[in-house]
């Protein structure tokens, strides 16, 4: 991915926070010369490996998991808030348009899980993850065991260990503080939830820039 040294995050605790908050991304894997992508939920184990490593599941009818057995590396992308940032905004002109926006780029090679344990306790994670915000949160334990094994044989499960992490946030680094700022009141003004998203994070971005005022 290309990143501009200004917009490149390399603190693993910070692209895991957008992970976890933002598991709902996008694997992408190369099959027979074609690139193949599915969007899927993931659960991100922290503790294993380097940089963690990502579980996840798809239908066996999803020929994408063929790809795995090549033994070659997958692409997770997962992206945060963005948004459209219009030149009106800004005190220095003439400007053009742009967009803000925050993604993770995680790198390794997926490995099918056979074993049935392992399988459950990964779906079990995904549902507890889930789960755990409401006031009643569901128990996949309420179901009986042979319907699970059932639908367990209906899908794959893989985990894949990330080899590498490319975190880009790009938030305006490249404009002044004051243009930062009206871009920061402007999105704040925004009906849209998804560019209102933005603002925590550019807001904390500029934290460290008080010092150049």
């Amino acid at each position: 991915m290309y990143i501009p040294r200004h917009n490149r995050v390399e603190d693993d605790e910070t692209l895991f926070a957008l992970m976890e908050q933002f598991s709902f991304a996008t694997l992408v894997t190369a099959g027979d010369g074609a690139p193949l992508a599915t969007h899927l939920p993931f659960v991100l184990d922290r503790a294993c490996g380097e940089h963690g490593m990502i579980l996840g599941h798809m239908a066996r009818a999803n020929v994408q998991w063929r790809s795995f057995l090549a033994g070659a590396e997958a692409l997770v992308i997962f992206q945060a808030e963005h948004g459209y940032i219009s030149p009106a905004w800004y005190e220095v002109q003439p400007s053009v348009p742009t967009w803000n926006y925050m993604v993770v780029h995680a790198h390794g090679t997926p490995r099918i899980v056979e074993e049935p344990d392992r399988i459950a306790a990964s779906l079990r994670q995904l549902v507890d993850q889930h789960e755990r915000g409401f006031a009643e949160p569901w128990d996949m334990a309420v179901l009986p065991e042979e319907y699970v094994a059932k639908m367990m044989r209906g899908i794959v499960a893989f985990e894949i260990p990330i080899t590498r992490l490319e975190g880009k946030f790009k938030l305006s680094q490249n404009r002044s503080v004051e243009d930062r700022r009206r871009v920061v009141a402007a999105l704040a003004a925004s009906g849209d939830m998804v560019e209102r998203g933005l603002v925590d994070a550019m807001r904390r971005d500029l934290e460290p820039s008080r010092d150049e005022d």
